[in-house]
Protein backbone atom coordinates (compact mmCIF):
# COMPACT_ATOMS: atom_id res chain seq x y z
CA UNK A 1 0.00 0.00 0.00
CA UNK A 2 2.66 2.36 -1.09
CA UNK A 3 1.80 6.01 -1.56
CA UNK A 4 3.61 6.59 -4.18
CA UNK A 5 1.53 7.80 -7.62
CA UNK A 6 1.18 4.35 -9.98
CA UNK A 7 -0.69 3.89 -13.15
CA UNK A 8 -4.40 3.09 -13.65
CA UNK A 9 -3.24 -0.11 -15.13
CA UNK A 10 -2.77 -2.46 -11.23
CA UNK A 11 -1.49 -5.46 -11.23
CA UNK A 12 -3.22 -7.70 -8.18
CA UNK A 13 -1.56 -11.03 -6.99
CA UNK A 14 -3.92 -13.83 -6.82
CA UNK A 15 -5.98 -14.02 -3.90
CA UNK A 16 -4.55 -14.75 -0.81
CA UNK A 17 -5.62 -17.12 2.17
CA UNK A 18 -8.33 -15.66 4.18
CA UNK A 19 -9.25 -12.77 1.49
CA UNK A 20 -12.60 -12.85 1.05
CA UNK A 21 -13.97 -12.76 -2.45
CA UNK A 22 -17.29 -12.91 -4.58
CA UNK A 23 -17.97 -12.82 -8.61
CA UNK A 24 -20.16 -9.16 -9.23
CA UNK A 25 -21.78 -8.90 -11.99
CA UNK A 26 -22.55 -4.90 -11.95
CA UNK A 27 -21.71 -3.79 -15.35
CA UNK A 28 -24.89 -2.23 -16.84
CA UNK A 29 -27.45 -3.18 -14.42
CA UNK A 30 -29.90 -2.08 -12.84
CA UNK A 31 -30.28 -0.28 -9.37
CA UNK A 32 -32.00 -3.15 -7.88
CA UNK A 33 -29.53 -5.53 -9.79
CA UNK A 34 -26.75 -4.07 -8.22
CA UNK A 35 -28.23 -4.45 -4.54
CA UNK A 36 -28.81 -7.60 -4.74
CA UNK A 37 -25.41 -8.52 -6.29
CA UNK A 38 -24.26 -6.37 -3.66
CA UNK A 39 -25.88 -8.46 -1.15
CA UNK A 40 -24.60 -11.54 -2.08
CA UNK A 41 -20.96 -9.94 -1.45
CA UNK A 42 -22.23 -8.90 2.29
CA UNK A 43 -23.22 -11.92 3.04
CA UNK A 44 -19.92 -13.64 3.03
CA UNK A 45 -18.58 -10.99 5.66
CA UNK A 46 -18.91 -11.23 9.47
CA UNK A 47 -21.82 -9.03 10.19
CA UNK A 48 -20.59 -7.70 13.79
CA UNK A 49 -17.79 -6.39 12.22
CA UNK A 50 -19.65 -4.50 9.56
CA UNK A 51 -22.05 -3.14 11.95
CA UNK A 52 -18.74 -1.83 13.81
CA UNK A 53 -17.21 -0.28 10.72
CA UNK A 54 -20.32 1.16 10.24
CA UNK A 55 -20.67 2.77 13.17
CA UNK A 56 -17.66 4.03 13.47
CA UNK A 57 -18.12 6.03 10.40
CA UNK A 58 -16.31 3.76 7.66
CA UNK A 59 -17.95 4.09 3.78
CA UNK A 60 -19.27 1.25 2.39
CA UNK A 61 -16.70 1.46 -0.37
CA UNK A 62 -13.72 1.11 2.32
CA UNK A 63 -15.51 -1.59 4.27
CA UNK A 64 -15.58 -3.84 0.30
CA UNK A 65 -11.82 -2.53 -0.07
CA UNK A 66 -10.39 -3.20 3.57
CA UNK A 67 -12.39 -7.15 3.35
CA UNK A 68 -10.10 -7.46 -0.14
CA UNK A 69 -13.27 -7.98 -2.00
CA UNK A 70 -12.34 -8.57 -5.55
CA UNK A 71 -13.21 -9.28 -9.00
CA UNK A 72 -16.12 -7.37 -10.19
CA UNK A 73 -17.38 -5.31 -7.56
CA UNK A 74 -15.56 -2.56 -8.69
CA UNK A 75 -17.36 -2.36 -12.30
CA UNK A 76 -20.11 -1.48 -10.13
CA UNK A 77 -19.20 2.39 -10.83
CA UNK A 78 -22.68 3.29 -11.83
CA UNK A 79 -24.25 2.49 -8.04
CA UNK A 80 -25.21 5.36 -5.92
CA UNK A 81 -23.89 5.47 -2.10
CA UNK A 82 -27.53 5.47 -1.39
CA UNK A 83 -27.88 1.58 -2.49
CA UNK A 84 -24.58 0.52 -0.76
CA UNK A 85 -26.08 2.31 2.47
CA UNK A 86 -29.43 0.25 1.66
CA UNK A 87 -27.47 -3.17 1.38
CA UNK A 88 -25.36 -2.33 4.24
CA UNK A 89 -28.42 -1.49 6.43
CA UNK A 90 -30.42 -4.72 5.43
CA UNK A 91 -27.76 -6.43 6.02
CA UNK A 92 -27.12 -5.03 9.91
CA UNK A 93 -30.75 -6.03 10.40
CA UNK A 94 -32.75 -8.14 7.61
CA UNK A 95 -35.67 -8.07 9.99
CA UNK A 96 -36.65 -4.50 8.25
CA UNK A 97 -36.87 -2.08 5.65
CA UNK A 98 -33.95 0.87 5.69
CA UNK A 99 -35.96 4.21 5.72
CA UNK A 100 -36.02 6.70 3.14
CA UNK A 101 -33.60 8.93 4.96
CA UNK A 102 -31.23 6.18 5.00
CA UNK A 103 -31.25 5.46 1.43
CA UNK A 104 -30.54 9.23 1.36
CA UNK A 105 -26.42 9.38 0.60
CA UNK A 106 -23.98 9.50 3.06
CA UNK A 107 -23.90 12.56 4.87
CA UNK A 108 -20.77 12.38 6.69
CA UNK A 109 -17.22 11.77 5.48
CA UNK A 110 -15.80 8.48 6.06
CA UNK A 111 -13.05 8.25 8.59
CA UNK A 112 -10.78 6.60 6.80
CA UNK A 113 -10.74 7.71 2.89
CA UNK A 114 -11.94 11.09 4.32
CA UNK A 115 -14.29 10.87 1.46
CA UNK A 116 -12.27 10.16 -1.39
CA UNK A 117 -14.31 7.39 -2.15
CA UNK A 118 -17.73 8.87 -1.55
CA UNK A 119 -16.39 10.79 -4.34
CA UNK A 120 -17.17 14.01 -2.11
CA UNK A 121 -14.41 16.76 -2.04
CA UNK A 122 -13.97 20.36 -2.14
CA UNK A 123 -13.42 22.13 -5.54
CA UNK A 124 -11.35 25.18 -6.23
CA UNK A 125 -13.90 27.24 -5.28
CA UNK A 126 -13.91 25.83 -1.76
CA UNK A 127 -17.00 24.05 -2.18
CA UNK A 128 -18.28 20.66 -0.96
CA UNK A 129 -19.22 18.26 -4.10
CA UNK A 130 -20.96 15.40 -3.85
CA UNK A 131 -20.77 12.80 -7.12
CA UNK A 132 -20.82 9.00 -8.24
CA UNK A 133 -18.08 7.37 -9.92
CA UNK A 134 -19.98 8.02 -12.95
CA UNK A 135 -20.51 11.71 -12.70
CA UNK A 136 -16.62 12.10 -11.66
CA UNK A 137 -15.77 9.69 -14.77
CA UNK A 138 -17.47 12.19 -17.06
CA UNK A 139 -15.96 15.46 -15.43
CA UNK A 140 -12.39 14.30 -16.01
CA UNK A 141 -13.59 13.10 -20.03
CA UNK A 142 -15.30 16.47 -20.28
CA UNK A 143 -11.62 18.03 -19.01
CA UNK A 144 -9.87 16.06 -21.82
CA UNK A 145 -12.31 16.63 -24.70
CA UNK A 146 -12.62 20.40 -23.69
CA UNK A 147 -8.34 20.35 -23.59
CA UNK A 148 -8.22 19.12 -27.38
CA UNK A 149 -6.32 15.80 -26.21
CA UNK A 150 -5.93 13.63 -29.27
CA UNK A 151 -5.75 10.43 -27.19
CA UNK A 152 -5.26 6.37 -28.01
CA UNK A 153 -4.63 5.68 -23.97
CA UNK A 154 -4.38 6.94 -20.58
CA UNK A 155 -2.58 6.90 -17.30
CA UNK A 156 -4.94 7.50 -14.37
CA UNK A 157 -2.97 8.66 -11.70
CA UNK A 158 -3.70 9.25 -7.86
CA UNK A 159 -1.85 11.46 -4.79
CA UNK A 160 -3.36 11.23 -1.75
CA UNK A 161 -2.83 12.67 1.75
CA UNK A 162 -0.35 10.62 4.06
CA UNK A 163 -3.24 11.15 6.54
CA UNK A 164 -5.22 8.61 5.03
CA UNK A 165 -2.01 5.98 4.92
CA UNK A 166 -1.65 6.33 9.02
CA UNK A 167 -5.48 6.10 9.01
CA UNK A 168 -5.18 2.58 7.49
CA UNK A 169 -2.21 1.87 10.02
CA UNK A 170 -4.32 2.77 12.73
CA UNK A 171 -7.30 1.03 12.20
CA UNK A 172 -5.58 -2.33 11.24
CA UNK A 173 -4.32 -2.25 14.63
CA UNK A 174 -7.75 -1.40 15.76
CA UNK A 175 -8.76 -4.20 13.92
CA UNK A 176 -6.82 -6.31 15.31
CA UNK A 177 -6.85 -5.35 19.30
CA UNK A 178 -10.71 -5.98 18.78
CA UNK A 179 -10.93 -9.13 16.48
CA UNK A 180 -7.56 -10.50 16.12
CA UNK A 181 -8.60 -13.52 18.28
CA UNK A 182 -11.92 -14.78 15.65
CA UNK A 183 -11.54 -17.29 13.07
CA UNK A 184 -12.19 -15.05 10.58
CA UNK A 185 -9.02 -12.53 10.91
CA UNK A 186 -6.50 -15.24 11.15
CA UNK A 187 -3.36 -14.74 8.74
CA UNK A 188 -5.22 -11.44 7.69
CA UNK A 189 -2.79 -8.37 7.13
CA UNK A 190 -2.76 -4.85 5.50
CA UNK A 191 -1.12 -5.75 3.01
CA UNK A 192 -4.40 -7.79 1.59
CA UNK A 193 -6.49 -5.26 1.54
CA UNK A 194 -6.94 -2.81 -1.68
CA UNK A 195 -5.32 0.65 -1.11
CA UNK A 196 -7.68 3.84 -1.29
CA UNK A 197 -5.88 4.91 -4.29
CA UNK A 198 -6.35 1.76 -6.14
CA UNK A 199 -10.01 1.24 -4.90
CA UNK A 200 -10.69 4.56 -6.43
CA UNK A 201 -8.57 3.53 -9.85
CA UNK A 202 -11.22 0.63 -9.80
CA UNK A 203 -13.96 2.18 -10.15
CA UNK A 204 -12.96 4.91 -12.54
CA UNK A 205 -10.79 3.38 -15.03
CA UNK A 206 -13.77 1.09 -16.68
CA UNK A 207 -16.51 4.10 -17.07
CA UNK A 208 -13.55 6.33 -18.51
CA UNK A 209 -12.57 3.92 -20.81
CA UNK A 210 -15.98 3.93 -22.56
CA UNK A 211 -15.99 7.76 -22.26
CA UNK A 212 -12.72 8.11 -23.71
CA UNK A 213 -13.09 5.71 -26.45
CA UNK A 214 -9.46 4.09 -25.34
CA UNK A 215 -7.53 1.67 -22.86
CA UNK A 216 -6.34 2.50 -19.91
CA UNK A 217 -2.46 1.50 -19.09
CA UNK A 218 1.20 2.29 -19.50
CA UNK A 219 0.95 5.92 -21.44
CA UNK A 220 1.86 8.88 -22.47
CA UNK A 221 -1.03 10.98 -21.35
CA UNK A 222 -1.46 11.04 -17.69
CA UNK A 223 -4.43 11.55 -15.83
CA UNK A 224 -4.04 12.91 -12.33
CA UNK A 225 -6.36 13.25 -9.45
CA UNK A 226 -4.63 15.49 -6.74
CA UNK A 227 -6.09 14.98 -3.03
CA UNK A 228 -4.73 17.69 -0.21
CA UNK A 229 -6.04 17.81 3.39
CA UNK A 230 -5.18 20.67 5.40
CA UNK A 231 -5.12 18.68 8.76
CA UNK A 232 -2.65 16.69 6.70
CA UNK A 233 0.72 18.27 8.53
CA UNK A 234 -1.14 18.43 12.19
CA UNK A 235 -2.24 15.04 12.42
CA UNK A 236 1.05 13.63 10.97
CA UNK A 237 2.70 15.73 13.99
CA UNK A 238 0.41 14.29 16.12
CA UNK A 239 1.04 10.58 15.16
CA UNK A 240 4.53 11.28 15.31
CA UNK A 241 4.45 12.23 19.13
CA UNK A 242 1.79 9.11 19.91
CA UNK A 243 3.85 6.70 17.69
CA UNK A 244 7.08 7.81 19.89
CA UNK A 245 5.31 8.06 23.38
CA UNK A 246 3.66 4.30 22.66
CA UNK A 247 7.76 3.32 21.88
CA UNK A 248 8.85 5.14 24.66
CA UNK A 249 6.47 3.34 27.24
CA UNK A 250 7.37 -0.31 25.90
CA UNK A 251 11.05 -0.38 25.21
CA UNK A 252 12.38 2.36 27.76
CA UNK A 253 13.96 4.11 25.20
CA UNK A 254 14.58 7.87 25.39
CA UNK A 255 13.68 8.73 21.91
CA UNK A 256 12.85 7.40 18.40
CA UNK A 257 14.89 7.93 15.29
CA UNK A 258 12.07 7.25 12.91
CA UNK A 259 10.01 11.12 13.39
CA UNK A 260 7.60 10.80 10.63
CA UNK A 261 7.20 14.03 10.31
CA UNK A 262 10.22 14.46 9.37
CA UNK A 263 10.11 12.77 6.06
CA UNK A 264 6.64 14.02 5.14
CA UNK A 265 7.32 16.89 2.48
CA UNK A 266 4.47 19.21 2.75
CA UNK A 267 0.45 18.15 2.47
CA UNK A 268 0.42 16.96 -0.87
CA UNK A 269 1.81 13.48 -1.23
CA UNK A 270 3.81 11.38 1.48
CA UNK A 271 7.27 10.65 0.05
CA UNK A 272 8.70 6.48 -0.62
CA UNK A 273 10.60 7.82 2.53
CA UNK A 274 7.25 8.38 4.34
CA UNK A 275 6.04 5.73 3.84
CA UNK A 276 8.56 3.12 5.16
CA UNK A 277 8.93 5.68 7.97
CA UNK A 278 5.09 5.09 8.69
CA UNK A 279 5.02 1.43 8.25
CA UNK A 280 7.66 1.07 10.12
CA UNK A 281 6.89 2.67 12.91
CA UNK A 282 3.52 0.96 13.00
CA UNK A 283 5.06 -2.28 12.31
CA UNK A 284 7.21 -1.93 15.52
CA UNK A 285 3.98 -0.80 17.62
CA UNK A 286 2.54 -4.29 16.38
CA UNK A 287 5.85 -6.01 17.10
CA UNK A 288 5.68 -4.52 20.86
CA UNK A 289 2.17 -4.98 21.39
CA UNK A 290 1.01 -1.24 21.42
CA UNK A 291 -1.59 -1.35 19.84
CA UNK A 292 -3.44 -0.39 22.90
CA UNK A 293 -2.08 3.12 22.22
CA UNK A 294 -4.84 3.56 19.64
CA UNK A 295 -8.17 4.20 18.99
CA UNK A 296 -9.87 4.49 15.65
CA UNK A 297 -10.71 7.09 14.66
CA UNK A 298 -8.50 9.24 16.54
CA UNK A 299 -10.25 12.61 15.72
CA UNK A 300 -13.12 13.88 13.78
CA UNK A 301 -12.37 14.85 10.24
CA UNK A 302 -15.78 17.14 9.13
CA UNK A 303 -13.37 18.16 5.73
CA UNK A 304 -13.32 16.61 2.71
CA UNK A 305 -10.10 16.49 0.51
CA UNK A 306 -9.79 19.14 -2.20
CA UNK A 307 -9.34 17.55 -5.27
CA UNK A 308 -7.07 19.21 -8.05
CA UNK A 309 -7.75 17.05 -11.37
CA UNK A 310 -5.16 18.17 -14.23
CA UNK A 311 -4.24 16.14 -17.22
CA UNK A 312 -1.21 16.47 -19.42
CA UNK A 313 1.10 14.45 -21.91
CA UNK A 314 4.68 13.87 -21.65
CA UNK A 315 6.79 15.97 -24.25
CA UNK A 316 7.23 14.81 -27.57
CA UNK A 317 10.36 15.35 -29.63
CA UNK A 318 10.90 16.12 -33.11
CA UNK A 319 14.53 15.40 -34.51
CA UNK A 320 16.65 16.88 -37.54
CA UNK A 321 19.04 19.00 -38.37
CA UNK A 322 18.76 22.69 -38.96
CA UNK A 323 20.89 25.18 -41.38
CA UNK A 324 21.32 28.87 -40.32
CA UNK A 325 22.27 31.32 -43.51
CA UNK A 326 22.09 34.62 -41.87
CA UNK A 327 25.06 35.90 -39.50
CA UNK A 328 22.62 37.82 -37.44
CA UNK A 329 20.62 34.85 -36.32
CA UNK A 330 21.39 33.33 -32.77
CA UNK A 331 20.60 29.70 -31.96
CA UNK A 332 18.25 30.81 -28.92
CA UNK A 333 16.52 34.10 -28.02
CA UNK A 334 19.29 35.89 -26.78
CA UNK A 335 18.38 39.01 -24.92
CA UNK A 336 20.63 41.59 -23.25
CA UNK A 337 19.34 44.35 -20.82
CA UNK A 338 16.11 44.21 -22.69
CA UNK A 339 17.48 44.33 -25.49
CA UNK A 340 17.19 41.53 -28.22
CA UNK A 341 20.55 40.33 -29.65
CA UNK A 342 19.90 39.53 -33.92
CA UNK A 343 16.78 39.49 -35.66
CA UNK A 344 15.61 36.01 -34.77
CA UNK A 345 16.90 32.41 -33.81
CA UNK A 346 16.96 29.31 -34.60
CA UNK A 347 14.87 28.37 -31.75
CA UNK A 348 12.05 30.62 -32.23
CA UNK A 349 11.85 29.97 -36.34
CA UNK A 350 11.80 26.39 -35.84
CA UNK A 351 9.76 26.29 -32.91
CA UNK A 352 6.88 28.60 -33.68
CA UNK A 353 6.06 26.85 -36.81
CA UNK A 354 5.86 23.21 -34.67
CA UNK A 355 4.04 24.25 -31.29
CA UNK A 356 0.46 25.88 -32.99
CA UNK A 357 0.21 22.09 -35.16
CA UNK A 358 0.69 20.38 -31.76
CA UNK A 359 -1.58 22.52 -29.62
CA UNK A 360 1.56 22.02 -26.54
CA UNK A 361 2.00 24.75 -23.42
CA UNK A 362 5.58 25.86 -24.83
CA UNK A 363 8.40 24.29 -26.08
CA UNK A 364 12.34 23.84 -25.81
CA UNK A 365 15.28 23.61 -28.31
CA UNK A 366 18.26 21.62 -27.83
CA UNK A 367 20.91 21.12 -30.12
CA UNK A 368 24.06 19.19 -30.68
CA UNK A 369 26.34 22.15 -29.89
CA UNK A 370 26.12 25.51 -30.93
CA UNK A 371 27.89 28.08 -33.31
CA UNK A 372 28.02 31.68 -32.82
CA UNK A 373 25.34 34.35 -34.03
CA UNK A 374 27.68 35.67 -36.85
CA UNK A 375 28.23 32.10 -37.85
CA UNK A 376 26.20 30.68 -40.57
CA UNK A 377 25.64 26.60 -40.14
CA UNK A 378 25.94 25.14 -43.74
CA UNK A 379 26.06 21.78 -45.04
CA UNK A 380 24.53 19.17 -43.71
CA UNK A 381 23.45 21.10 -40.58
CA UNK A 382 23.10 20.39 -37.75
CA UNK A 383 21.19 17.57 -35.22
CA UNK A 384 18.62 19.12 -33.10
CA UNK A 385 15.04 18.26 -30.69
CA UNK A 386 12.55 20.23 -30.70
CA UNK A 387 10.55 19.37 -27.22
CA UNK A 388 6.94 19.97 -27.51
CA UNK A 389 5.48 20.13 -23.72
CA UNK A 390 1.64 18.70 -22.83
CA UNK A 391 0.70 18.14 -26.53
CA UNK A 392 -2.97 18.35 -27.36
CA UNK A 393 -2.27 16.34 -31.14
CA UNK A 394 0.24 14.33 -32.46
CA UNK A 395 1.14 15.62 -35.92
CA UNK A 396 1.38 12.75 -39.08
CA UNK A 397 3.98 12.02 -40.96
CA UNK A 398 2.23 14.00 -43.68
CA UNK A 399 1.95 16.78 -41.52
CA UNK A 400 5.42 16.93 -40.25
CA UNK A 401 6.22 17.28 -43.91
CA UNK A 402 4.32 20.55 -44.44
CA UNK A 403 5.93 21.93 -41.58
CA UNK A 404 9.07 21.20 -42.80
CA UNK A 405 8.15 22.68 -46.07
CA UNK A 406 6.70 25.95 -44.44
CA UNK A 407 9.69 26.45 -42.35
CA UNK A 408 11.84 26.29 -45.51
CA UNK A 409 9.62 28.59 -47.77
CA UNK A 410 9.47 31.16 -45.35
CA UNK A 411 10.03 34.52 -46.70
CA UNK A 412 13.36 35.80 -45.25
CA UNK A 413 15.24 32.12 -45.66
CA UNK A 414 17.47 32.99 -42.50
CA UNK A 415 16.66 28.80 -41.26
CA UNK A 416 16.16 26.30 -43.05
CA UNK A 417 15.40 22.30 -41.61
CA UNK A 418 15.70 18.92 -43.13
CA UNK A 419 14.87 15.15 -42.36
CA UNK A 420 12.23 16.53 -39.60
CA UNK A 421 10.10 13.87 -38.16
CA UNK A 422 8.85 12.93 -34.66
CA UNK A 423 11.03 10.95 -32.65
CA UNK A 424 10.77 9.64 -29.11
CA UNK A 425 13.13 9.96 -26.78
CA UNK A 426 15.80 7.88 -27.96
CA UNK A 427 16.89 11.58 -29.72
CA UNK A 428 18.18 12.56 -26.74
CA UNK A 429 20.57 9.65 -26.66
CA UNK A 430 21.32 10.04 -30.54
CA UNK A 431 22.25 13.57 -29.58
CA UNK A 432 24.24 12.69 -26.84
CA UNK A 433 25.84 9.68 -28.05
CA UNK A 434 26.87 11.52 -31.67
CA UNK A 435 27.95 14.63 -29.03
CA UNK A 436 31.01 12.46 -27.70
CA UNK A 437 32.16 11.84 -31.07
CA UNK A 438 31.27 14.47 -33.51
CA UNK A 439 33.45 16.03 -35.79
CA UNK A 440 32.84 19.42 -37.64
CA UNK A 441 34.70 21.06 -40.59
CA UNK A 442 34.50 24.31 -41.29
CA UNK A 443 35.30 27.01 -44.13
CA UNK A 444 36.89 30.52 -42.39
CA UNK A 445 37.98 33.70 -44.62
CA UNK A 446 40.88 34.83 -43.09
CA UNK A 447 42.71 38.40 -43.19
CA UNK A 448 46.51 38.48 -42.57
CA UNK A 449 49.11 41.35 -41.79
CA UNK A 450 51.31 40.49 -44.75
CA UNK A 451 51.06 38.70 -48.33
CA UNK A 452 50.52 34.71 -48.57
CA UNK A 453 52.72 32.77 -49.66
CA UNK A 454 52.36 28.98 -50.81
CA UNK A 455 54.52 28.26 -48.41
CA UNK A 456 52.24 29.18 -45.88
CA UNK A 457 49.60 27.17 -46.95
CA UNK A 458 51.86 24.38 -46.84
CA UNK A 459 52.76 25.10 -42.82
CA UNK A 460 49.23 25.22 -42.43
CA UNK A 461 48.03 22.19 -43.90
CA UNK A 462 50.90 20.23 -42.38
CA UNK A 463 49.88 21.13 -38.74
CA UNK A 464 47.88 18.03 -36.91
CA UNK A 465 46.37 16.84 -33.68
CA UNK A 466 43.91 20.37 -32.91
CA UNK A 467 40.73 18.36 -31.92
CA UNK A 468 39.13 20.79 -29.81
CA UNK A 469 40.93 24.01 -30.50
CA UNK A 470 37.90 26.90 -30.53
CA UNK A 471 37.98 27.44 -34.38
CA UNK A 472 38.66 31.49 -34.14
CA UNK A 473 41.21 31.30 -31.64
CA UNK A 474 42.61 29.13 -33.68
CA UNK A 475 42.94 32.14 -36.34
CA UNK A 476 44.29 34.98 -33.81
CA UNK A 477 45.81 32.82 -30.96
CA UNK A 478 43.55 34.87 -27.94
CA UNK A 479 46.17 37.56 -27.51
CA UNK A 480 48.81 34.79 -27.37
CA UNK A 481 47.05 32.52 -24.93
CA UNK A 482 46.04 29.47 -27.76
CA UNK A 483 49.28 28.20 -29.15
CA UNK A 484 49.58 27.01 -31.46
CA UNK A 485 47.49 29.43 -33.92
CA UNK A 486 47.84 30.59 -37.74
CA UNK A 487 49.18 33.60 -36.32
CA UNK A 488 51.69 32.06 -34.49
CA UNK A 489 52.49 29.66 -37.43
CA UNK A 490 52.64 32.52 -40.28
CA UNK A 491 54.72 34.78 -37.77
CA UNK A 492 52.05 37.70 -38.29
CA UNK A 493 48.86 39.01 -37.21
CA UNK A 494 45.42 37.18 -38.07
CA UNK A 495 42.00 37.67 -37.54
CA UNK A 496 38.98 35.98 -38.68
CA UNK A 497 36.58 37.70 -40.92
CA UNK A 498 33.98 34.93 -41.73
CA UNK A 499 33.43 31.88 -40.47
CA UNK A 500 30.53 29.24 -41.46
CA UNK A 501 29.92 25.70 -40.25
CA UNK A 502 29.82 23.43 -43.42
CA UNK A 503 29.37 19.77 -41.47
CA UNK A 504 28.49 18.54 -38.51
CA UNK A 505 29.87 14.53 -38.63
CA UNK A 506 27.11 12.88 -36.64
CA UNK A 507 24.83 10.03 -37.60
CA UNK A 508 21.80 11.63 -35.93
CA UNK A 509 18.62 12.15 -37.95
CA UNK A 510 20.56 12.05 -41.49
CA UNK A 511 18.71 11.30 -44.49
CA UNK A 512 17.36 8.17 -44.84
Amino acid sequence: MANDTETAQVSLDPEPAHVISATVECQDSTGDDIARALHDVLQGLPSHVVKDLVSIGVCCRCIFRLFGTRDNIYSCSSHSPSILSSVLKEHEDSSRRPTSEELEVEAVLCTLCLGILQFTYCDDKEMVVKKSANDMAVAVSELVKREGYQIDSFSLEVSIPPLILENEHLFWLYMKSKYGSELWFQGRSLSQCISAKDALKFYLTQPLEALLDCKSGMSAFRIRLTYTHSKASKMVQSVAVSTQGCKRKNTGTGNSADSIDDCVVGDIECSGLADVTIERSFDGLQDNGSSQCFKFPQEKVNEACHLVLLCHRTPIYFGGRYMKYSRNVSQTRWIIDDERMGEASVEEIIGSNILPMCKGDNHKFHAAGREDIDVRMLGSGRPFLVEIQNARHIPSDALVKEIEIKINDLENKLVGVKNLKVVGYEGWTLIHEGEAEKQKQYAALVWISRPLEDEDLESISSLKDTAGTYIKEFVHGDLGRTHPSVGSILGCRAEIVQLDVTDVKMDCFQTQ
